[in-house]
């Protein structure tokens, strides 16, 4: 067995221990709003009974529906139409552990293309939010 020497140089620097947080749920109205200033979630739906977790970029409706843009012929089109799903989307800050997340759950509703489409397509998928929770992760100051 060769050991590559460089690899065994290599330094890691060791992780900081962010402080432990509390969390404090935020309104429905404030969740929204910070959901509202990031383009980019987690989706979280089933397959064959199983979790499923795909990162995905998402806008808001007007009355606060998510909004997912995939392929026609996607496992996620396949899957989420009509079923209960979860999505979820934060800003944690690496470094002292602080920051917000927001999750929405709610029914998907795929939306076809029209006909006048091109064969491959995109849909559009709705998520209605029929429960929101934000948490804002504050230092424990105790």
């Amino acid at each position: 067995m060769n050991a590559d020497p460089e690899a065994a140089s290599v330094q890691v620097e060791p992780r900081v221990r962010p402080q432990p947080r509390r969390t404090r749920e935020l309104d429905e109205t404030r969740a929204l709003e910070l959901l509202g200033r990031t383009g980019v979630g987690r989706v979280v739906y089933t397959v064959g009974a199983l979790p499923a977790v795909l990162p995905v970029r998402f806008r808001l409706d007007a009355l606060g529906g998510v909004l997912l843009s995939t392929a026609a012929d996607s496992e996620l089109a396949r899957a989420v139409d009509g079923a209960v799903i979860a999505f979820e989307a934060d800003e944690v800050d690496g470094t002292d552990g602080t920051g917000w997340c927001v999750t929405v759950l709610g029914r998907a509703e795929v939306r076809e293309p029209s006909a006048a489409e091109a064969p491959g397509a995109r849909v559009e998928i709705r998520i209605a939010p029929e429960l929101v929770v934000g948490r804002d992760l504050t230092p424990d100051l105790s």
